[in-house]
Formats: structure tokens, C-alpha cells, sequence
């Protein structure tokens, strides 16, 4: 609840906030209306869960979030998975897995999981986002046109089958679906309509056009799903077995890391827009917290949405009471308007879609990111883009995350190298040291980058001479900012590999944490070599009284 009390803090429960936070919840409550039921009948269940879901998640998320301004609900962004888990595991896995997710959102805020949902790249976001949106805009085209609705298998086959059954789509529900997408796309263009929303608009109209002309063959709301009932939802516990629960912790796992990346998103864009911080952690149990409470009332998963949350802060929502007041509106709107909102045409809501698929797909940023970004980072974007199409949303996400990971490794790696130190750039350690020149048996590299496993073949090039090898080794560690296991290995093997050779080896200058490290590994030891020294200065003198020379006389 740290939004809640970061709010009292800053004031803004005091009268003077009561009036903009209640007007902008009423307003955001307006615009979630035809989206929640869009939304929810995209994902395969009944227009009044997606209702549930924004009533119940939005005063959760609200009262137990990170975020003052984020408002939740249903979002485009699981329409994919959702619909997928409906189709294999029936609507009530749906809210098993649901309820799993949110259990294991909570656990990943607990865990202060928070910050490294953030890290995953910006291709695979972007990758996947479009990918959904591609996969929203094909599935609407059944409503939207009147189409017979495709059958089953890959996604490529239901596009292909609605393309070749575009010769029997219905007029009257296209031309109502145009006319929606109109009003959806540039109904705040007309003159006294302009504060109000355009989906809000489309359904409306769309609603009042099939009423008044009694349009046949137009599907509804109600002729297709039933008529929506005008009371809350009633507690229902899921049937929950061992079997069962390990079957859905896949689709559950899916669920809490979507949820988890968009509630982020949404909390970052809100923090931009409001000059507010959000708390990651406190926002994934908020989250958590919905996606438990949501299925025992019949909701599905939800998220932060981004659309409503910027709405909220355009509209003068600056605390959690907005939230509280969005979910309230839409009480009131399904105890009173019910019977009105099962005459709303499918039409409209598959062309709110259409602009809701635009708006994820993200096409400017996406075209912009193909053309400008390095070619390693586009061929991810691409790959997650096509497999979120062909594959599922696990498959594209878990590849892009891991060609991500490595073209960062190969990065880093490249980034790393052994540079060795002459005469000319070891003149300020030589003259602390008391010397003149250094002698050509002893030389002297620097390890400059992280030393981990994608790394450590340039000390062994750095160290491979096709001369005599030295007597003495120094390697300074100054610039290595830390070492991982395989660093490790590979340093004690190249030691005892340059030992063998009858080369001396010293370490000088490693940071608190990487010294520590070598300590444990036991490849710093006070009772043997390689000896280690906190500076270069007071390691070339150390050389100087074993070699007993006179460096002043010695070949540089």
C-alpha cells in the first residue's frame, strides 16, 4: 500500500484533490466500458467477466499497488494467451491459471524481482507487442466483417481460411463496423464531442443505429453471448488438484510474466507523464494481489493498462482514489445500464479493437527501430515478431530474451581486453616504485573489463608469446570491475599453466569485491604464489629486491 500512503504523505486526500480524482475516475470508468467487454469476448469468455475484471483488479491495483495513477483491468496484450488457455483448458483453467499467476506475481515482488523485469530488451517488446497486434486486428476480422468464424489449427491457416470467406461477409455489419472505426479513430474531431471518448462514441452510436433500424443478421451482445446480468458477481472457489495445477503452471507462469512486464511499462509511462516514482516491487504484488481476487469473482487477468492510465492522468487523476473511482463507475454502470450494454454490436467492438491492435503494434516505433537500430538488435525485434505470429508468445519471448543475452555476451566480451604496459605508459609507477626502466624479462598487463566466462580467451591470447616467455608476469586488475566462476578457473589455470613455465606471476590493484572473490578461490594465498599487491608501484619493487638487479643498468 505504499502508493496509498506516499498519496496521504504528498497530501493529496485532502478536499481540494476529492473533486479532479472523481471526475477523472468517472471518466476513465466511461472509457473502460466497451473496452473491458471487448477485450473479455476476445479472450473467449463472457463480456461481463471482462466488467468483473476492471471493477475488481482496478480498486485492488489502486489500494495495494506502486503506482498512484496506474489504473488496471483487462488489456489487449493477453488476448492471445488468454484465448489460448480458454481453447485448452475450458474458462474455468482459465481462472485457475489466473489465480496462479497472481500468486506468483506476489511472490516476485516479495523476492524484489521488480527491477529485473525492466531489463529485458527493448526488441523483444517491441517484437512481441506487434506480434500480438497482428494477431488482434486477424481474430476481429470474423465480427468486424460478418464472417463465418474460421476452424481451428495455426494461426496461418485461420487467416487463410477468413481470406477465402471474405466473399460472404455481411454488408450491414461492415458498413456498421466502418462507421465505429470512424467514431472510434476521429469521433473527438466533431464539433462538441471533443472530451468525449471515440470508443465510447462508436459503441454508443453503433448501439443506438442497430435499436432504431432493427439491422438483421447483425450479431449483438446479447444474441451471441446472452443478455448481461444486472448484479455483482458471486464468490466462486476453483476446483483446485495436484494434477491440475501443475498442468496449468505454464499458462500461469505466461500470465504472471506479461502481467508483470506491462504492469512495469504502464507504472514507467504513468512516472513520465505524472512526475511521479513508482515502487516495481510493491506494484507486482498490487498485481499479484487483482490476478488472485479477479478469478474468484469470475474476472480473468489483468494488468496495468497504459491507454486508461494516461486518460487518468490527462483527466486530473493524481491518486489512488481515481483508481478506486473508475472501478465504482463501472458498479454502477452494470447495475443500472446492463440491459442496454447486451445491444451492443459485436461490429463496434471488433473495430474498437482494430484501433486498440494499431496503438499496441506500435507500427512508427517499430518501422523507426527496424530501420535505424544495429542489425543484431533488428534480426531479434524480426524473430520475436514472426515466431509471437507462428508460434505462441512463450516460444517468441523466451528466444528473443536468450539471442538478447547473447549478443549482450558477445558485447561484453568484445568489450574486454589485455593491453600490455610498456615503458612509456609505466613511468609514474616506475619512478613511485624508485626505478628507472623496466627490464625485458618482466611485462607487465592490465585486465581491462568485466572478467567473466565470455571474456576469458583474450588473457589467453594476450599471454600466448611466440618468444621466450618472461620470468615475471604482472597482472594488474584495477579496471576489472568483477569476475564470475569461469573467470576465476580460467585465471588459476592460466597461473599455474605460466608457473609451469617457470614464470613468476603477481596481481596488483583488484577492487574490495573482486579480491574477496580471488581470496575465496583461493588463487590469492598468504602462504604461496601468485603474491598480490594493492598496487603496481609496490609490486615492480618487489621484483626488483627478488631479481636483486639494478634496474638503473637494465635494458628497457
Amino acid at each position: 500500500m505504499i502508493a496509498l500512503v506516499e498519496a496521504a504523505r504528498a497530501g493529496l486526500f485532502r478536499r481540494a484533490h476529492w473533486l479532479p480524482n472523481i471526475a477523472a475516475g468517472v471518466i476513465v470508468g466511461v472509457v473502460a466500458l466497451p473496452l473491458a467487454m471487448a477485450f473479455a469476448i476476445a479472450s473467449g469468455v463472457k463480456p461481463e467477466q471482462g466488467l468483473y475484471t476492471a471493477i475488481i483488479a482496478g480498486i485492488a491495483v489502486s489500494l495495494f499497488g506502486g503506482s498512484r495513477v496506474q489504473i488496471a483491468g483487462p488489456t489487449g496484450a493477453f488476448i492471445v494467451i488468454l484465448a489460448g488457455v480458454v481453447a485448452q483448458y475450458g474458462v474455468s483453467g482459465l481462472l485457475l491459471a489466473t489465480l496462479m499467476a497472481g500468486v506468483i506475481l506476489v511472490a516476485m515482488g516479495l523476492a524484489r524481482l521488480g527491477a529485473v523485469i525492466r531489463f529485458i530488451p527493448d526488441p523483444v517488446i517491441v517484437g512481441f507487442t506487434a506480434g500480438i497486434a497482428v494477431i488482434i486486428w486477424v481474430g476481429q476480422w470474423q465480427y468486424f466483417f460478418g464472417l463465418p468464424a474460421p476452424g481451428g489449427g495455426p494461426f496461418y491457416l485461420r487467416t487463410w481460411q477468413l481470406l477465402q470467406s471474405f466473399g460472404q461477409l455481411h454488408t450491414a455489419t461492415s458498413l456498421l463496423a466502418l462507421l465505429s472505426l470512424a467514431l472510434a479513430v476521429w469521433g473527438s474531431r466533431i464539433p462538441g464531442l471533443a472530451r468525449v471518448p471515440g470508443p465510447l462514441l462508436a459503441m454508443v452510436v453503433a448501439t443506438a443505429v442497430v435499436m432504431a433500424f432493427d439491422l438483421q443478421g447483425v450479431a449483438t451482445i446479447e444474441s451471441t453471448f446472452g443478455a448481461i446480468p444486472r448484479a455483482l458477481p458471486a464468490l466462486q472457489l476453483p476446483e483446485v488438484g495436484f494434477d491440475r495445477l501443475v498442468e496449468l503452471l505454464p499458462a500461469a507462469f505466461t500470465i504472471a510474466m506479461l502481467g508483470a512486464i506491462e504492469s512495469l511499462l504502464s507504472a514507467v509511462v504513468a512516472d513520465g507523464m505524472a512526475g511521479t516514482r513508482h515502487d516495481s516491487n510493491q506494484e507486482l504484488i498490487g498485481q499479484g494481489v487483482a490476478n488472485i481476487l479477479s478469478p474468484l469473482f469470475g474476472g480473468i487477468a489483468a494488468t496495468g493498462a497504459i491507454a486508461r492510465t494516461a486518460t487518468n492522468i490527462r483527466n486530473g487523476g493524481t491518486s489512488p482514489l481515481a483508481g478506486v473511482v473508475h472501478g465504482i463507475t463501472l458498479v454502477l454502470i452494470l447495475l443500472v445500464l446492463a440491459p442496454y450494454a447486451g445491444k451492443v454490436p459485436l461490429a463496434a467492438l471488433a473495430a474498437i479493437l482494430f484501433l486498440v491492435a494499431w496503438n499496441m503494434s506500435e507500427a512508427r516505433r517499430f518501422v523507426r527501430m527496424v530501420r535505424q537500430a544495429p542489425r543484431a538488435d533488428v534480426a531479434i525485434l524480426l524473430i520475436t515478431f514472426v515466431l509471437t505470429i507462428v508460434t505462441d508468445l512463450v516460444v517468441a519471448v523466451n528466444i528473443g530474451v536468450i539471442l538478447a543475452m547473447f549478443q549482450f555476451m558477445r558485447r561484453m566480451s568484445a568489450s574486454v581486453s589485455v593491453v600490455e604496459h610498456g615503458q612509456a605508459s609505466l613511468r609514474h609507477e616506475l619512478a613511485e616504485a624508485g626505478l628507472d626502466t623496466l627490464p625485458k624479462d618482466v611485462l607487465v598487463y592490465a585486465i581491462e573489463g568485466p572478467f567473466f566466462f565470455g571474456s576469458v580467451d583474450s588473457l589467453e591470447r594476450a599471454l600466448s608469446w611466440s618468444r621466450e616467455p618472461p620470468r615475471w608476469v604482472l597482472l594488474r586488475l584495477e579496471r576489472v570491475p568483477l569476475v564470475d566462476a569461469t573467470g576465476l578457473k580460467r585465471l588459476e589455470s592460466t597461473i599455474e599453466s605460466l608457473r609451469g613455465r617457470g614464470v613468476h606471476v603477481l596481481l596488483s590493484g583488484a577492487n574490495l569485491r573482486v579480491l574477496r572473490k580471488l581470496v575465496r578461490a583461493e588463487i590469492v594465498r598468504r602462504d604461496g604464489p601468485p603474491v598480490y599487491f594493492g598496487d603496481l608501484a609496490t609490486a615492480l619493487r618487489h621484483v626488483d629486491a627478488a631479481r636483486g638487479t639494478d634496474y638503473s643498468t637494465s635494458e628497457a
